[in-house]
This record gives structure tokens, C-alpha cells and sequence, in this order.
């Protein structure tokens, strides 16, 4: 017996040792979506910044499929050193209860900090007749039946759920694969109405082939000043914010988790970061967020939230 817990309290202090040397060798960042998106734009942002400071690469990594879930999954039973990790949003780390998944939101992840949050927007065809929410509530009411709605992923759906039950007022939903077949319909008239990150709409707002209703965020975005809330238009407490996270798996050494979250700030901090940040219409999260606990906190409020919206709904994955 005294062997044993002489080998445990060896292991115990080998662990410790390679905590505190963190990191000697290449960082892996899982990304849960093919490359070319966003997610991966802001992953890539990241993993360059963070590099130096850490004094050894990060390395991204696409793992798509399944809505992200798989990515997930697999950082879920990655070892738990702090080398691998991975770029979470609503989608993977909230949303994704629509799917079977062989992992706990809640219990199998240790959160690093939050990145930003990505304003979503509710955009409409340019020829739909009306220039704000509260508007197409109206319009919809002398109108009934005759809108439909984009449903491209977890975060669309249930924000036409929540729209449903603030207005009163029903949609047909059309499934998508995802915003970019989406945004082609929406351009050519064929849809209405779509919600999706501002990163992707912003460059169709700018140039006239949409029309942005609303930011569905408590506050106007910094990186999108122009486009009005919800609450300011007519619909209070529409909100859909999206979000990045860098998270690890659970039981990661605290002295991993500090380091990979000090060269996280280091990284927001940097206005060269900010700038490709803010153009692409993503906002730095306040610096109460960027924190473990912060991310913890922010994340079981979205649960909180959003789990009993679908789990009424039952929204499952199609």
C-alpha cells in the first residue's frame, strides 16, 4: 500500500513538474467547422497572436461535421494537458443539445475565457416592405402566413422559436445546410427572413443585396454602430448574441489554463487583433468575461436560457 501511494504522489509530481514547464511543444486549437468561416477566420486570429507568447505554435485544426459536435467530442476525450483545445460558440457549447451526444456540456470541458461575442442579425430581402422588426411584426399581422424563415442551424431555429413567442405571430421555417445556400435565396427573394452572425451579412448589407432589421444583441454592436436593436425597434428581449470561446478538457492542470488564458488577453489586447476583429463585426468580450470563471458564468447563463426554449420547441437536429 505505501508503494502505491508513494508511485501516486510520484505521478502527482511528475504532473505538477509538466504543468508548470506548459508549453514545450506545440499547441493543437480544434476548430469545429470547415475552414473559410468565420470561426475559422477568428481561430487562425488567435492562434498567431497567441504563439509568441507562449513561446511555442498553435496549430489549427478543422474537425467538421455534425454541427461542430464531433470537434467537440473529440476534444473531449483529448488528454487533459492543456496541448489540445478548441474555438467553442453557442452552436458547440450551448446549442448542440439538439444532438446525441456521448459527452456533458457542462461537466467534460474547462473553460479558458472568453473571445467575443458575434452580434446576429436579422436580415430580410430588400423588396420585403418593411425597414425595421417592429415593422414586420405589423406588416405580418395584416399579413398572416405569408413569411417564412431561414432555419440553417440551432441558433436560427430557436431564434424563430423566441421571435414566435415575443410576437405572437408564426413563420414557416425552410431548412438550410447552411447561411451561404441561405444567403443566395435570401438575395434572389426566394426566403424572407434569415438570421445569421454579422460577419457573414455584413458584407451584403453593405452592398444593398439585404436588408439588416435588427441586431439581435442587448446593445448595440461597436463593430456595427449603425444597425439598431431589437429592443429599440420593436421587439424587447429578441436577443441571439453569438459568441467564441477557447475551452480545453476537464481536469486540465490550473497552470495550463492560466497560461493559455494569459496569452489569450494578451492576444485581445493587441489593436492589431481588435481591427481584423472589429472589421469582420465580432466584439471583444468585456474583461470580466475573459476569464475562466467568466466564460463558466456566461456560458450556464446561455443554458439557462436557451435549453428550456428548445427542449419546449423540441428542436431536434434534421
Amino acid at each position: 500500500m505505501r508503494k502505491l501511494f508513494a508511485a501516486a504522489a510520484m505521478l502527482a509530481t511528475i504532473s505538477a513538474a509538466q504543468a508548470q514547464d506548459f508549453p514545450n511543444r506545440p499547441i493543437t486549437l480544434i476548430v469545429p467547422f470547415p475552414p473559410g468561416g468565420s470561426t475559422d477566420f477568428a481561430a487562425r486570429v488567435m492562434a498567431d497572436r497567441m504563439s509568441a507568447p507562449l513561446g511555442q505554435p498553435v496549430v489549427v485544426e478543422n474537425v467538421g461535421g455534425a454541427g461542430g459536435s464531433i470537434a467537440v467530442g473529440r476534444l473531449s476525450r483529448a488528454r487533459p494537458d492543456g496541448y489540445t483545445i478548441d474555438i467553442g460558440q453557442w452552436d458547440t457549447h450551448v446549442g448542440s443539445i439538439i444532438f446525441k451526444l456521448d459527452y456533458d456540456l457542462e461537466k467534460d470541458f474547462a473553460p479558458i475565457g472568453l473571445i467575443t461575442t458575434n452580434p446576429q442579425l436579422m436580415i430580410a430581402k430588400k423588396n420585403l416592405p418593411a425597414q425595421t422588426i417592429g415593422e414586420l411584426v405589423e406588416w405580418m399581422k395584416a399579413n398572416p402566413g405569408k413569411i417564412n424563415f431561414v432555419n440553417q442551424n440551432a441558433a436560427a431555429n430557436v431564434s424563430g422559436v423566441l421571435f414566435e413567442n415575443l410576437t405572437k405571430q408564426k413563420v414557416t421555417f425552410i431548412p438550410y445546410k447552411g447561411a451561404g445556400p441561405a444567403m443566395t435565396d435570401l438575395i434572389s427573394g426566394t426566403v424572407d427572413l434569415l438570421v445569421v452572425q454579422g460577419a457573414v451579412a455584413l458584407p451584403q448589407i453593405r452592398a444593398g443585396t439585404v436588408r439588416a432589421l435588427a441586431n439581435l444583441s442587448p446593445q448595440r454592436s461597436t463593430s456595427m454602430p449603425d444597425i439598431p436593436t431589437a429592443d429599440e425597434t420593436g421587439v424587447k428581449g429578441l436577443y441571439m448574441s453569438g459568441w467564441f470561446g477557447f475551452y480545453a478538457p476537464k481536469n486540465t492542470p490550473q497552470p495550463a489554463i492560466d497560461k493559455l488564458n494569459k496569452a489569450m488577453k494578451e492576444a485581445l489586447a493587441d489593436p492589431g487583433v481588435v481591427k481584423k476583429f472589429t472589421d469582420l463585426g465580432l466584439d471583444i468580450a468585456p474583461n470580466n468575461l475573459q476569464t475562466p470563471a467568466g466564460l463558466a458564468q456566461f456560458q450556464k447563463q446561455e443554458m439557462d436560457k436557451w435549453w428550456p426554449i428548445i427542449k419546449e420547441a423540441g428542436i431536434s437536429a434534421q
